[in-house]
């Protein structure tokens, strides 16, 4: 597996693949006696999976909307997944602050080789150019995809954003996560 490009360069809209760091997940909302209780998972580091089309198409119609306007390319929200750094999947704890134990994978046999070469469809391995950001190798799950309101994403965008994956590997990335989504489920 070689390094992936990336582009650090801040753009005025959400790109598939662009990458944003402490993303709030609202996990839930519990009221208690009036008191409105909610919890939330922070992510350190995220990946957006949205299709670009999508995400081009709200941009450009938010942006060129007068009163009246159709608002059928709106986008409520942004599909993502967190980057999970790999020695901690591979150690099964990389979500030991949820409480989660996972199971851990032999880096240096063919588990490992396979997470590492992206044989495993439920994985997906990334190495980061430490010259292009300073993002360790890190692990997709494509099991642990959520949703971000698009608003929420634009808000923090400034100071949140971190780069954005290249095409040809975001591509690949987008591939590899509808090839998960779409597998026949077996008992």
């Amino acid at each position: 597996m070689s390094n992936i490009k990336v582009d650090t360069k801040k753009r005025e809209r959400i790109f598939q693949g662009d990458i944003f760091k402490d993303i709030e997940y609202i996990e839930g909302a519990e009221e208690k006696e009036g008191i409105i209780e909610i919890s939330k998972i922070v992510f350190p580091l995220v990946i957006v999976l949205s299709q670009d089309c999508d995400l081009a198409q709200d941009f450009k119609y938010r942006k060129n909307s007068s009163e009246g306007n159709n608002q059928d390319k709106y986008l409520i929200s942004v599909i993502v997944a967190p980057l999970y750094n790999a020695e901690h999947v591979y150690e099964g704890n990389h979500l030991s602050e949820l409480g989660l134990s996972m199971q851990s994978i032999k880096k240096n046999r063919s588990p490992g080789d396979f997470l590492r070469l992206n044989s495993n469809p439920r994985y997906h391995y990334i190495e980061f150019s430490e010259k292009d950001v300073n993002i360790c190798d890190s692990i997709i799950d494509f099991k642990h995809y959520f949703t971000v309101n698009l608003n929420y994403l634009l808000s923090i965008k400034k100071n949140n954003y971190v780069c954005k994956v290249n095409e040809l590997y975001r591509e690949r990335i987008s591939q590899r996560f509808s090839n998960f989504l779409s597998r026949i489920g077996l008992p």
